[in-house]
Order: C-alpha cells, then structure tokens, then sequence
C-alpha cells in the first residue's frame, strides 16, 4: 500500500511530465504494477455514467413477476412486456432476468452432529502375518470411529 503522497506523485510524473511507468518505478523505489494501479485507479471513477436501457422502463414489472413466479422463463416475460410496448430485443431481456431473478435455495437440510455423535461400523477385511486368516477372505467386524 502506497501513501496518497506517493500516489499523487505517480499520477504527477505520469500525467504531467510524461514519464513512463519504468521510469516512475525506478525514481520512487517502488514496484511497476503499483504504479499501474495508482494510474488506473482514476480512470474508472471518470467513467461516464451508464445511458439508460430500454429495458429500464419495464423493470419494475419484471421484479414483480419474477417475485409471483420465479421460474418463469425469460421468453414468456418477454411476451409479457412486448404487449405493454417493450421494442427491444429479447437477448437484452434474457440479461437482464438472470440478474433479477431470485436465486435458489438449497434443497436440503445440512446434518449437523457433534464429533464422536454419528459413528458407522465398517466391514474392514483383517490379515496378520503371525496368525493366517481362517479360511480364505475371512473378515471381522470392527468398530470403526468416523468423524463427522
């Protein structure tokens, strides 16, 4: 993090004196990428606003049909709207939905346990070399302890 100091000094070099952003760099002992980011700062708090959509006018009727039924597909709101005057296109519709429409809840309830609440016994296959197994793939139920 640079002070707003040495910001103003970037911006300074960089603006008014034409420097070059190595150059800049190399005088104030600090890395390149910093100094891109202090010119690039400005440049998106400059930008000019946004002009109104056309789908602007509509939005409220969008979020109250999206809020009735949120699965209503994008085309069907696009019939809706094209009626009540919309003429845009039904790409720019489909945007815009996707941001409004309200997103899905999971569809299940996360077990919760505390450690050692829900443990399972598992079929574990047992061999030792001192003592053969009897007979061939013999097995042994075993407890076994699994974290939750």
């Amino acid at each position: 993090m640079i002070s707003p100091e040495t910001r103003v000094q970037i911006r300074r070099y960089f603006y008014a004196e034409h420097w070059k952003i190595g150059t800049i760099a190399q005088a104030l002992n600090v890395h390149p990428d910093t100094v891109r980011r202090a010119i690039e700062v400005e440049r998106f708090h400059n930008a000019e606003p946004l002009r109104p959509s056309i789908v602007d006018p509509y939005l409220p009727f969008v979020r109250q049909v999206l809020e009735q039924h949120p699965r209503l597909r994008a085309t069907r709101i696009y019939q809706m709207i094209r009626d009540r005057g919309y003429s845009g296109s039904v790409e720019q519709l489909r945007r815009v939905v996707a941001r409004l429409r309200p997103q899905p809840r999971e569809a299940f309830l996360r077990l919760q346990v505390f450690p050692a609440e829900h443990y399972g016994k598992l079929r574990v296959m047992v061999r030792t070399r001192s003592r053969p197994a009897v007979g061939a793939g013999a097995t042994a139920h075993v407890p076994i302890l699994v974290a939750a």
